[in-house]
């Protein structure tokens, strides 16, 4: 990330270190590069308007702020055009894809995509743009990127699940039938033991998602502070009392644990010195364990997810196909569902799709085929 250095001379009279182009002539290669930017600022500012009438309240509020960052982005490159400006040209095929899935979806997705575009920013590199506009994209990216995470966490716990249970789904069963077809089998039996496998890995995944999040939970819940200090404080003794020992244990020093004491005993008639008063006891709205999933919708989701991965590999001989035809369609099939796992995992992690699609891709194949060289093996050792 580029990083702008600031003059030593006082802030209102420090010159902008780009080189002002209002006055010059702009060539020919100039006009079309700010065009794009124009054209790009105004699509960018429609997505995240379009995104603002999905959302309420504050996140509604930013995402207009956002958007009118842009329209000042928009009237820089207006400026400089001048009667160049021409009529409007269309945006980049990548704010195209944006502003189609803000008008139809508007969900996280679109978040995690626009984080990426305000990282991938070329005002660092721009001459003609200012460097308050190269600020302004920094901090855009880490606006959305706040604005994304929220989405995140509402999806993470039972997302998790879905991902791992479609990729686990994909891989195991894929695996299963490349080595049970490389023992010599019939197609057949490689069918039974996929379909098998299916049933069992489903019912596996969803017993021990269900287990493991409700336990995750569980322990979560018993780490809460409760409310005792509220009820018990008013009969402790003012000298000789262990309240403080309560807020020492949960990781407070002695002068917040001391000063939170006394509030709690109403020796302060108000919070005096809110510094001090980490409020351990206050009641967050909301679920407070919302980045771990539900229990019961985790363990769906895993179920589910493993099963439509699972019957991927075994589709082939399910319409009849046999032999190599058979595992090769298989493997195409894994393949493409394997690259669309990692994709939308890189989406919402903010990462590159094709990168985590690919590395999905080698992790699968990878295994499939080390399963199959396992299945030659122990043909070979039964015939």
């Amino acid at each position: 990330m580029q990083k702008h250095q600031e003059s030593n001379g006082p802030s209102s009279s420090a010159p902008d270190p780009r080189p002002d182009e209002t006055t010059a002539t702009p060539t020919s290669a100039d006009i079309r590069r700010w065009r794009q930017y124009l054209a790009d600022e105004r699509a960018e500012a429609a997505v995240y308007r379009e995104l603002a009438q999905r959302r309420e309240g504050e996140e509604r509020q930013i995402l207009l702020a956002l958007a009118e960052a842009e329209g000042r982005h928009e009237a820089h490159w207006l400026k400089l055009l001048g009667e160049h400006a021409g009529m409007p040209k269309a945006a980049s095929a990548r704010s195209r894809l944006l502003g189609f899935l803000a008008r139809h979806f508007g969900s996280v997705f679109v978040l995690a995509l626009a984080q990426r575009a305000e990282g991938r920013s070329p005002y660092g590199t721009e001459p003609s743009a200012t460097a308050a506009m190269v600020a302004d994209e920094q901090i855009h990216e880490e606006v959305v990127r706040g604005l994304a995470t929220r989405g995140r966490n509402r999806l993470s716990g039972t997302f998790r699940a879905a991902v791992f249970g479609a990729n686990d789904g994909l891989v195991s069963n894929l695996s299963l039938v490349m080595g049970m077809a490389a023992t010599g089998v019939s197609s057949a039996v490689v069918l039974m033991s996929g379909v098998a496998g299916l049933l069992a890995g489903a019912l596996s995944m969803g017993a021990g998602e269900y287990v493991s999040v409700r336990s995750q939970r569980e322990l979560l819940s018993a780490t809460l502070p409760t409310q005792a200090t509220l009820t018990a404080a008013p009969a402790l003794d003012v000298e000789h009392n262990e309240l403080v020992l309560v807020y020492l244990a949960r990781g407070m020093t002695r002068e917040a644990a001391e000063h939170r004491a006394a509030e709690r005993m109403g020796l302060f008639s108000c919070d005096c010195d809110p510094s001090l008063s980490l409020q351990p006891e206050k009641e967050e709205a909301g679920d407070e364990h919302e980045t771990v999933g539900s229990a019961w919708g985790a363990a769906m989701s895993s179920f589910c997810f493993f099963a439509s991965g699972a019957i991927v590999p075994i589709l082939p001989f399910v319409f009849g196909m046999t032999g190599w035809n058979a595992l090769i369609l298989a493997g195409g099939l894994v393949g493409v569902a394997l690259l669309a796992t990692g994709a939308v995992v890189g989406l919402l992690s903010g990462t590159s799709p094709l990168s985590r699609g690919l590395r999905q891709l080698g992790i699968g194949l990878g295994a499939a085929a080390a399963t199959y060289g396992l299945g030659l093996l122990f043909g070979a050792a039964i015939v």
